[in-house]
Parts: structure tokens; C-alpha cells; sequence
């Protein structure tokens, strides 16, 4: 029998597509590849029951997933609705969708989804550095990470200082500024202030190109060289890969497309090659070393973007708890 604490993401995917029916399901599946459907189907073929406790806690899950975002891959709201009104008595179905909606327009920022990043880079760049680091860190971080590598090299050491170093933010100023870019942008596109600090900072140089990332490290230890050190340990890099188990490295190798693992391997270690072949089939790894062999001189700036995505897609995949990453000797288990 499922257990609801125990899930995993595919377990969990699967749960949600039959618990809505085949409509939202073929949709579902026109969004996904050949090994993710795969896995998928897998897991729904095994699933005999599901209990009332393990599809409220799938629902849970997702909504909780869904809050504050704008866009879906399956007909948005509707979806969580359907959604919520299939797997919840009416009156707690009510309250959760209040809820979401009341959480969705509280949101800061969020509204930043919509607009060319470097129209909004503009328009934040002219402000004081303060308010810039502000503003970076209530954004989606990966909307922060395309600003900052867009705003002058002069400013990026500093805002990023700032954003490690910002406290709690009232909500009166949060909201204000909110209102205020919205407005002028407005042609272009939780209760309380959230507080900046070192995550914060990690998970948008997370999200930046190498060149921004040294730029911004640099002028963080020539400022603080005890909060670098702290940066990096938190920070998780492609070749970090090397020491997760090699479970977690095939769930990961299912989301990479083939082009992007060629151009992750240009400039990667023997360790992190031999941990990819290994755990690849015979037919894979000997097409992988094939490409490998065959390509020709390729722009950094392409590999550093590919060896991104496959840290992307790792995370993904630890946020819906089907992996789990290590990072550090404080995450080792024994």
C-alpha cells in the first residue's frame, strides 16, 4: 500500500494523472518525453488503490507547488481546481482555493514573470543599489539571475553584498515599491517582507553565467572573505554531481537531452565523465563517447549553459523529493 510521507516524484505524478482523468492526462503527457512518460505509465501500472489519505497528500503537494505561480503547463487554474474539487470535500476545497488565490495576489514581484527581463533591467538598474538588492530578492530567482547578469559589472559586487547582508523588510516598503515598478511597467507587462540573505544570494548566482558569477565571488572576498567561503559551500555545481548516489544520477540522466550532456562533458573532470558513462547503458555511453569524439571547438559560454540545465534539472528533481543531493560533509549519510 502507498504511504503518503513516502512518495516519490514519479509516484506522485502518477497518482495526480489518474486521480484526473484521461483529457488532463493526454495533455500532460503531449508536455513530457519519451522517459519521463515512460516512467510515469510505469509507476501508474503498478498502482492498484489510492487511498483518500494519499490523494489529499498529493494534492497538497501540488498545490503547494502551484502557489504564486502564474503559468501552468496543463490550462493553469483550472487544472489546480479540478484538481482540488475532485480530491477535497467541498468546504475544505473552498478554503485551500481561497487560500491559493489570496497567496497568489499577495505574492511580490511575482508579476516580474511576464516582463522582458531586460526591459525590467532597465528600469531597476537607475535605482539605488539598496533598493535594487530589495527588489532582486523577492523575485523568482531565476528572474533575479537574469537581471543581475544584465545590470553594469560596476553594480553587480555591490548589489550582490547588499542582497546577502538584507534583513527583514517591512511590508508597507515591500508592497509600495511592488505597486510602484508594476506601474511603470504596467506597458510592459506573503504577508510580509521576506529577508535577503546568503540562500537568497546563492540561489540567484545559481541561475548566472560564469563571467557574473567570478565577477560577483571576486568582489564578495575582497569584501568578506569568511562569507565567500560560506557562498561556495552552499552554492551546488555540475561537478558536485560526482558524489551523489548513482540512483539519483540515472532520475537525473532521464531529464538531460542528449545535446546538452555532449556539451556538459567538453570540460568536465575524469571523475564526473566516468560517473556519467557509468551509469548510462553500453548503447548510450559508446553513442555518448561517439559525439564526444566527433564534436569540434565549442563556445564556453554554451558548455557552462549546458552543465546548468543538468544542475537545474538535478534540483527539480530533489524539490519534488524523487532525489536527494549532498552537499558538504554536514549532508553525508552514515
Amino acid at each position: 500500500m502507498l504511504d503518503p510521507e513516502k512518495l516519490t516524484g514519479p509516484q506522485k505524478t502518477a497518482i495526480l494523472l489518474l486521480s484526473l482523468g484521461e483529457k488532463y492526462c493526454t495533455k500532460a503527457f503531449e508536455k513530457m518525453n519519451d522517459d519521463e512518460i515512460s516512467t510515469v505509465v510505469f509507476e501508474m501500472s503498478k498502482i492498484v488503490q489510492i487511498t483518500p489519505d494519499v490523494l489529499k497528500k498529493v494534492a497538497s503537494d501540488f498545490v503547494e507547488s502551484f502557489e504564486g505561480e502564474v503559468r501552468m503547463i496543463v490550462e493553469g487554474d483550472s487544472f489546480v481546481k479540478k484538481l482540488v474539487s475532485q480530491t477535497m470535500k467541498e468546504q475544505e476545497a473552498k478554503n485551500v482555493l481561497d487560500d491559493l488565490e489570496k497567496k497568489k495576489q499577495d505574492k511580490p514581484f511575482i508579476w516580474s514573470r511576464s516582463v522582458n527581463t531586460q526591459t525590467l533591467a532597465q528600469y531597476i538598474e537607475g535605482e539605488h543599489p539598496q533598493t535594487v538588492a530589495m527588489i532582486l530578492a523577492h523575485m523568482p530567482s531565476e528572474i533575479a539571475s537574469e537581471i543581475i547578469m544584465s545590470i553594469p559589472d560596476e553594480l553587480k559586487g555591490d548589489i550582490a553584498m547588499r542582497i546577502a547582508r538584507l534583513g527583514q523588510i517591512s511590508e508597507d516598503v515591500v508592497r509600495d515599491v511592488d505597486r510602484a515598478l508594476k506601474y511603470e511597467l504596467s506597458g510592459a507587462v506573503g504577508p510580509g517582507g521576506k529577508a535577503g540573505g546568503l540562500q537568497v544570494l546563492v540561489d540567484i548566482i545559481n541561475g548566472v553565467d560564469k563571467s557574473t558569477e567570478d565577477l560577483v565571488m571576486e568582489f564578495v572576498e575582497e569584501d568578506n572573505a569568511e562569507m565567500a567561503n560560506e557562498i561556495r559551500n552552499l552554492m551546488f555545481v555540475f561537478e558536485d554531481l560526482v558524489a551523489i548516489d548513482d540512483m539519483a544520477m540515472r532520475e537525473i540522466l532521464k531529464k538531460v537531452e542528449g545535446q546538452q550532456l555532449t556539451y556538459a562533458l567538453k570540460t568536465a573532470t575524469d571523475d564526473m565523465k566516468s560517473k556519467i558513462f557509468s551509469n548510462l547503458s553500453q548503447r548510450a555511453g559508446e553513442m555518448l563517447k561517439d559525439d564526444l569524439d566527433a564534436m569540434g571547438p565549442v563556445r564556453l559560454a554554451e558548455v557552462e549553459e549546458a552543465q546548468q540545465a543538468i544542475v537545474r534539472a538535478a534540483k527539480e528533481l530533489e524539490a519534488d523529493g524523487t532525489i536527494t543531493l549532498g552537499k558538504g560533509k554536514d549532508d553525508v549519510l552514515v
